[in-house]
């Protein structure tokens, strides 16, 4: 594909779900791919095995080999050249070295890239225009940074001229501070909601839009710019834009949406100026899906890619995401969710979709500070509304990668921030004792979310487990 010059690439972190992806779409571009990593867990390591991509574990020198001639590195704490013999032995060989964004630019290149980008949103909204486009009969490209549910796959090599990216602000590699999104070459741009993130890196508002802008600059005139207007600073960003942007949001914008009529299928109406374009039924929780619905819409029913009445009928069977609100069991009757709770707003989103669609239930928030933004000083306050609407909410104890590159707070510490707040909060830390006090909290007037980037201990497996025993369905 695009002529890429490589034969066998290596791939050091291959157990994120953005490597993972990257190592499928070397491998049907016609390379021979194998990988490493410190330890692989579900879900990627199912998709590896389905994807009969090989790895090793953990870490070493030999495991790259002898006829690798390109070497991709992600980015992670521990992929530094300094304690990983493996990213030395691989820097010091004179082999290519790429980190995933280069090769996703590289791959790329020839074609019509759509990159959806902004903190939060962008996961969903590529898997969505991935899987409206498929549902249509076309065959995009694509990379999404995530397991999903529809489509079936996170990474696809297709022969349609449309490659949809995710577009991550944060920087490519240890040894690149751009952020991944501006090795792609974006001939359109989709942009969720934007609120300050990734506070570790971007320590001010300022900082954390400048690569924003520098994405829209890279679009060409003849290409689109949708931006979504909810984000808190959508607006401020929106306000510094010279060139012509569509505007889409719930209820502000040039695309909104109308009628919402909530239930276990909920349905709206989504309108461009006064004319209603699409009647949209969905299975997807939460006001921030309907967005997200919203604005792959206006992109795709707008530039002509698909027909309002394909859309609607794509959008009725998308299934969603692996940790983006997916039932984690149907044996039992106590509804347990998992939300990918890596910044303020989206663990509000979260809890917010909880409510709308199990309000006369007692939520139970579970939920684990993986991110460097939940575990700085700087960004407590989070804590003082955060977790508003659950009825109790249990802390896992805080990640400890790169706990001394920022000023890390300790469990006790939430604890008492969120304590101090007015809401119920509980310190959990060893797996079985953990279940008993959140069992002790479940009856069947609960529901249950978890919220975290990281794996919580194995509890979002033994949860649902002793809730199939006690609660069956």
């Amino acid at each position: 594909m695009n002529g890429f010059p490589y034969r066998k690439a290596h791939v050091i972190g291959i157990g994120g779900v953005g490597m993972s992806a990257t190592a499928k779409l070397l491998r049907d571009s016609g390379l021979a791919v194998t990988g490493s990593d410190e330890a692989v867990y579900p879900p990627i390591s199912d998709v590896l095995r389905r994807e009969h991509l090989d790895y090793r574990t953990p870490y070493a020198a030999d495991n790259i080999p002898v006829d690798a001639d390109l070497i991709v590195i992600g980015k992670n704490a521990k992929l530094v050249r300094a304690t990983n013999e493996e990213v030395r032995t691989a820097e010091d060989s004179g082999r290519a070295i790429m980190s995933f964004a280069e090769v996703l630019g590289y791959l790329s290149a020839n074609k019509t890239a759509v990159v959806a980008a902004g903190s939060f949103g962008k996961t969903t909204s590529v898997s969505l225009l991935a899987h409206a486009l498929l549902e249509s009969g076309l065959d995009p490209s694509f990379m999404i940074g995530a397991v999903p549910l529809s489509p079936p796959t996170a990474a696809h090599v297709g022969k349609g001229e449309l490659f949809l990216l995710e577009g991550d602000e944060y920087p490519s590699s240890n040894t690149d501070d751009r952020s991944k999104f501006l090795h792609y070459h974006p001939a359109h741009v989709l942009l969720t909601p934007l609120a300050h993130d990734h506070v570790n890196v971007f320590p001010t508002i300022e900082s954390y839009l400048a690569p924003f802008a520098q994405l829209i600059e890279m679009v060409p005139a003849e290409g689109a710019v949708l931006a979504s207007t909810s984000g808190e600073l959508s607006g401020r960003f929106l306000a510094s834009v010279k060139r012509p942007v569509t505007t889409y949001g719930v209820s502000q914008g040039d695309w909104q949406v109308r009628d919402i009529a909530w239930g276990e299928r909920t349905r709206f109406r989504i309108v461009h100026g006064d004319t209603a374009v699409a009647e949209v039924e969905t299975g997807q929780l939460g006001l921030h899906n309907i967005e997200n619905m919203l604005g792959v819409g206006a992109f795709l029913i707008g530039q002509g890619y698909v027909t309002a009445q394909q859309f609607a009928r794509a959008m009725a069977t998308f299934k969603g995401i692996k940790r983006r609100l997916d039932r984690k069991s149907d044996l039992t009757r106590i509804p347990i969710f998992e939300g990918f709770g890596s910044s303020y707003d989206k663990a509000k989103s979260a809890i917010a979709a909880m409510k709308q669609h199990f309000g006369d239930r007692r939520l139970i928030v579970v939920f684990e500070p993986h991110t460097f933004s939940w575990r700085n000083r700087g960004t407590m306050h989070w804590y003082d509304d955060v977790f508003e609407g659950a009825a109790q909410t249990f802390v896992w104890h805080p990640a400890e990668q790169g706990a001394g590159t920022h000023d890390q707070v300790t469990q006790a510490d939430i604890v008492a921030r969120i304590a101090a707040a007015g809401h119920p909060v509980a310190a959990i830390d060893e797996k079985a004792a953990a279940i008993e006090a959140i069992g002790k909290t479940i009856g069947d007037d609960a529901a249950v979310l978890f919220l975290t980037s990281g794996n919580l201990g194995g509890l979002i497996e033994a949860v649902p487990e002793w809730a199939e025993r006690k609660y069956p369905a």
